[in-house]
């Protein structure tokens, strides 16, 4: 289940990303870019990457840890491209949100990392 939703909300994040960066062209304005990368990379090539590992290792899929792992690097992989979007557009007082962000990110791929290793032999 948590694999589905992975690949799913990868693919809507990487569409997003993506024609964001169709927009940014069009305007020939690129002061998003660093947003617009991350999106596209941690949104939508890593979460789809932790989707497939889950799909190929379904006990790995099935824990409760893979879960949380999944939704808090969804939430992460949001929050952070929103708040480096937020720093560029608005200034350093938004920082909060793209620290809170990367870090979030930063847990859930630890987390991966743990269940990979706990599961790469199933």
């Amino acid at each position: 289940m948590i694999a589905s939703v992975m690949m799913c909300a990868s693919v809507v994040l990487l569409l997003i990303g993506m024609l964001a960066g169709v927009v940014m062209g069009m305007l020939q304005d690129f002061t998003l870019a660093p947003a617009h990368a991350h999106l596209n990379l941690v949104g939508g090539v890593l979460l789809f990457m932790f989707g497939l590992y889950y799909h190929l290792v379904p006990a790995a899929g099935r824990l409760m840890l893979a879960k949380v792992q999944g939704w808090l690097h969804i939430i992460g992989a949001i929050l952070f491209p929103v708040g480096i979007a937020l720093v560029t557009t608005k200034g350093h007082n938004f920082e909060i949100a793209a620290i809170v962000g990367s870090l979030v990110v930063i847990v859930a791929v630890a987390l991966f990392t743990v269940i990979v290793f706990r599961t790469s032999r199933a």
